[in-house]
């Protein structure tokens, strides 16, 4: 695979003076026309030490704008990372839509280096490039246009290199015993190589192999390499659209003449509970609750809660029963609308990578990211692939949550169209809860059967055994605050006895 990267290519100094100067002129000519295109850009870089890796990136923040780059490197994780998903320090510094971003020791370095180091069998090592291959796959299907290079240098020549610095007084510091260890373990370190870039590269997300024994060649390979593939990006963004797939315009659900019977129309929902009940209940919960957060702080267990529902169906007043019993400085409630002008930059989890709790704290989300297959779908605001492929999205980032050991329980709290009417009109008399209600709200009850379908959709195909719905019949609103308290502690408490 690497032959050809070993040809000790060279660019003489003369061709190399001609080749820039044009190339650093399309390239800022470029960048300012990314800066209003809908996609961002993702470099990764990785490869054998030595290979000139840091070299490239200093010399495109050179050429380039370095307003409009973002550079990362990530060594070892912080204690505030390893106190959430792995891949939660990586969806954090995605750049936004118009930028490049630049990455050093990305999501590959820890794989290959516990792959090589022996950390991990291959088994694991190839679970782990499947993992990558999801996250990338997610990024390039929301438009992201993702370049990875591998710099690369034969055995030889990275022994060359790695003296040469060694013996320069101004660079020495550069060279570590990591490095010539790291040296000795050339061919572990290819086979691993290898494998990670037959698994990983993907029409969406290629490798590039680039030689790095020649400065001058590997710079205008990946600057060229990078300035073709974003001026083709933006050359296709600007082609006509084939279909009006992306029109944003509500589109009914389609139930193909069958009988419109859901999930939801199957709760019971004449469950009731009452007042003096309710008040023991809510007592009791409650300081269990306190109680089974105070040892999953100690034990460093962190809980996300989400809620969704209809709109007036008690998710705010079956958050603040919850949020009653904690400590506040260990919950933060999110509460979910539609994106603001930073975070429609970005892909449309990264709102939601970005609040997950850290070890032994509580982050309870009212609304979430099954907007994306519920409101954005129903109203148009996501294309058919792009809400179709949501379903697989969310289960991985769920998943990725659940194997951090993170306790996820999801809430559907369900109403009758007649009970949430009531409660409109019962609200649009109350001064203090008169705000809550818009036209929006008004609106939303006309589509009702697409939403309960959407609904139903989501059921079957996000409601995992890890990451399983609790649907709450919640026309009577004691009964569903109690059932969500309960159905909490129980899983706070089994997953408290297995930690």
């Amino acid at each position: 695979m690497f032959r050809t990267a070993e040809l000790q290519r060279k660019l003489p100094k003369e061709d190399y003076h001609l080749q820039v100067s044009q190339l650093r002129e399309e390239l800022l000519m470029m960048q300012m026309e990314l800066r209003k295109a809908p996609f961002p850009v993702i470099v990764v870089f990785a490869g054998v030490d030595g290979a000139g890796k840091g070299e490239t990136v200093n010399k495109l923040h050179e050429w380039l704008d370095s307003r409009w780059l973002m550079t990362r490197a990530f060594g070892e994780p912080s204690d505030e990372e390893r106190d959430r998903p792995e891949y939660w320090r990586f969806w954090r510094d995605l750049p936004p839509k118009g930028r490049i971003g630049l990455f050093l020791s990305s999501w590959y370095s820890m794989p290959i280096l516990d792959r090589v180091f022996d950390r991990n069998d291959l088994a694991s090592f190839d679970e782990r490039l499947e993992r990558i291959k999801t996250f990338e796959q997610t990024l390039a299907d929301d438009g992201a246009l993702i370049l990875k290079f591998w710099m690369h240098l034969s055995k030889d020549a990275q022994k060359d290199r790695l003296r040469k610095l060694e013996k320069n007084p101004l660079l020495h510091w550069r060279i570590s015993k990591r490095d010539w260890q790291h040296w000795e373990m050339y061919d572990r370190f290819i086979a691993a190589a290898e494998r990670t870039i037959m698994k990983t590269s993907t029409g969406l997300a290629p490798w590039k192999i680039v030689e790095g024994y020649d400065e001058r060649y590997r710079s205008v390979a990946v600057a060229t390499a990078i300035r073709d593939a974003i001026r083709f990006r933006l050359d296709e963004s600007k082609a006509p659209a084939l279909s009006s797939n992306g029109e944003k315009k509500p589109t009914p659900l389609d139930t193909g003449g069958l009988p419109t019977v859901t999930i939801l129309s199957r709760l019971e929902m004449e469950k009731t509970l009452a007042k003096d009940v309710y008040d023991t209940e809510l007592k009791r919960y409650q300081a269990k609750l306190n109680q089974l957060q105070r040892t999953a702080r100690d034990k460093k267990v962190s809980t996300l809660l989400v809620f969704e529902g209809w709109d007036a169906a008690g998710k705010g007043g079956s958050i603040r029963r919850i949020t009653a019993a904690l400590d506040a400085r260990d919950y933060q409630v999110i509460q979910v609308a539609a994106p603001t002008d930073e975070e429609a930059a970005h892909n449309y989890l990264w709102r939601f990578w970005r609040h997950l709790p850290r070890a032994g704290r509580v982050t309870i989300y009212d609304r979430s990211w099954y907007g994306r297959v519920l409101v954005e779908r129903i109203e148009g605001f996501a294309r058919t692939r792009e809400w179709q492929r949501a379903y697989a999205e969310i289960n991985d980032f769920e998943a990725q949550l659940v194997e951090r050991g993170i306790v996820l329980l999801k809430f559907w709290l369900h109403i009758t169209p007649d009970e949430q009417l009531r409660r409109f009109q019962e609200r649009e008399q109350i001064a203090y809860k008169a705000w809550k209600l818009t036209d929006e709200d008004w609106r939303n009850r006309e589509r009702w059967a697409d939403y309960e379908l959407a609904v139903n959709d989501l059921v079957e195909r996000t409601s995992t055994r890890q990451a399983p719905w609790t649907l709450v019949a919640a026309n009577d609103k004691r009964h569903a605050r109690i059932e969500v308290l309960r159905t909490l502690c129980e899983r706070l408490e089994s997953a408290l006895a297995g930690n």
